[in-house]
């Protein structure tokens, strides 16, 4: 089955929350497919609060979960959510929401407005990404 990683920096919101959309969006849409989050400075936190209301507002997975960092494995698909992040990512499968619908900014320490709009962009990102994975057979 084929495994997607969503990252970013600390995988305390953008990331966290594509990996909890894109689970949801890809059983709503038939897609048999795995997924997870990372960041490049994980530091073993928790969701932001922002991120986690944000989610449960939307009607996704608005569960506590730690932070992890980023440890590259064979046969994983990344997908970061900045193409500055696909820089530090020593994978051949690498991708960056800016080659699907359009990077995501940081909402980290924002409002609950600006964390919302972060999760509607990550929504038309992980959409495209599910398309993609659903007809090459996903």
């Amino acid at each position: 089955m084929l495994e997607v990683c969503f990252v970013c920096t600390g995988d305390t919101c953008r990331s966290v929350m594509a990996e909890r959309i894109a689970r949801k969006m890809a059983k709503d849409m038939g897609v048999r497919c795995k997924f997870s989050s990372a960041g490049l400075e994980a530091k073993r936190e928790n969701i932001s609060d922002n991120a986690r209301l944000t989610l449960k507002k939307l009607g996704y997975d608005y569960s506590n979960r730690t932070s992890v960092q980023l440890k590259e494995r064979p046969n994983v698909v990344y997908v970061c959510v900045t193409g500055s992040h696909k820089q530090f990512v020593e994978s051949a499968r690498v991708i960056s929401f800016k080659s699907l619908a359009g990077e995501v900014l940081d909402p980290y320490g924002k409002d609950l407005e600006t964390y919302e709009k972060c999760a509607h962009l990550i929504e038309e990102n992980v959409k495209v990404l599910l398309e993609k994975i659903k007809r090459l057979g996903g």
